[in-house]
């Protein structure tokens, strides 16, 4: 086992109707002129917007709103807001939406507390040292942004799409409500399900031994996502269901099922940030369309995790290297029974070998990736060529 930091400071208020609350929240957070950020018309067409401006306006705060946050959150508009929250004196960001409208806000919160250019946290020259504050109500369960230190940004001018991972930029609260996650489209809502495995496994896959209670809890949370990801598509105003989701989608990500174990692996995650910068697809889709091809690139010199998930979560019987790719292929056809694509081609999309040289070059641009198993250029250049 290895020595580990496990930090939380985020508080969490769950349960239906709590984004009323979020008034009296920020102002127990200090907070005096808030800028409401969120992402396109869905928080206004359902009425949220109005529900969470009324609750600020009520308890005496000033406030400005900014919508227009994309999926994969660009560079020009986390620019635009941080000039208007420079502009109106805020000192607090809510941010009402889904992973990527608090990774926006996030980054808007680095901008705010510095003078350099807000990408220079993303491309690893300056390491954020503060941030203005930032509280969240969630309404896509996906990114677990709520509850954790990270957040992503793609560059619309130069298609890369980079991470910036610190301790300033973790939520002080976040607002769960699972009946705001009835509307999303079942596309949208089996991506993000894929994205909460996809956080556990990557923290599954690493080189050290860990707790057993570790590994316990995070084969836990597989095999429940895996049980409420097909019965979501079945009933998606179950509220029950839609709570397991969403409170995993926070667990998934907040650092607790990696503790003891290390950081993980997250090649997967970087080899699809070069295929969302580039060609803007669903996260938790890019995801599942290159797990099955980068876990056999890898599975050879770690059979003992890939057997030990294939046992515990997959309930396969076998043995050695057929359990291992019996493992590899059950979670594929989990995937697909989600409607998720399990090859690059599934995503719609068609990169020539140009375009996968281009991703392999910009996804090692910093050497390898790979906690666990690393990958140098050609390495990820096989796995995408291998995955179309």
């Amino acid at each position: 086992m290895q020595s580990f930091t496990y930090n939380t400071p985020t508080r969490m208020e769950f349960g239906p109707g709590k984004e009323s609350e979020v008034g009296a929240l920020l102002k127990e957070f200090g907070a005096k002129k808030v800028l409401i950020h969120y992402g396109g018309g869905s928080a206004v067409r359902s009425g949220l917007l109005d529900k969470v401006t009324e609750s600020v306006r009520s308890i005496g705060l000033d406030y400005v709103k900014k919508g227009g946050v994309q999926p994969n959150p660009r560079l020009s508009e986390v620019r635009e807001a941080i000039d208007l929250c420079r502009a109106e004196k805020v000192d607090f960001i809510l941010a009402v939406g889904g992973g990527s409208v608090i990774d926006a806000s996030k980054a808007v919160g680095y901008g705010l507390a510095t003078e350099r250019d807000i990408w220079d946290f993303f491309v690893g020259e300056a390491v954020p040292t503060a941030s203005y504050p930032v509280g969240c109500i969630l309404t896509l369960s996906a990114a677990g942004s709520e509850m954790s230190n990270s957040c992503v940004i793609t560059n619309d001018i130069t298609g890369q799409k980079r991470a910036c991972d610190n301790e300033y930029g973790r939520p002080k609260f976040a607002v769960l409500n699972p009946e705001l996650t009835y509307s999303l489209p079942a596309y949208q809502t089996s991506c993000g399900c894929a994205d909460i495995i996809m956080h556990t496994l990557e923290r599954y896959f690493h080189n050290g031994t860990t707790l057993d209670i570790t590994d316990g809890i995070a084969q836990c949370l597989l095999r429940n996502m895996m049980k409420v990801a097909q019965e979501v598509l079945e009933k998606p105003n179950d509220y029950n269901i839609r709570a397991e989701i969403m409170w995993c989608g926070s667990l998934s990500h907040n650092g607790l099922t990696a503790c003891g174990g290390g950081n993980g692996d997250w090649a997967v995650h970087l080899i699809e940030h070069e295929l969302g910068g580039k060609y803007d697809v669903a996260h938790g889709a890019g995801l599942t369309a290159v797990w099955g091809t980068w876990a056999r690139a890898v599975c050879s010199k770690h059979k003992e995790r890939f057997i030990k998930l294939a046992k515990t979560v997959l309930d396969v019987e076998l043995d050695g290297d057929e359990a291992v790719e019996e493992g590899i292929h059950r979670m594929e056809e989990f995937f697909r029974s989600i409607n998720m694509p399990v090859s690059i081609r599934d995503l719609g999309i068609n990169p020539t070998d140009e375009d996968l040289w281009d991703m392999a070059k910009k996804c090692t641009r910093y050497g390898s990736v790979g906690g666990m198993e690393p990958l140098d250029e050609v390495g990820v250049y096989e796995i995408y060529k291998t995955a179309l």
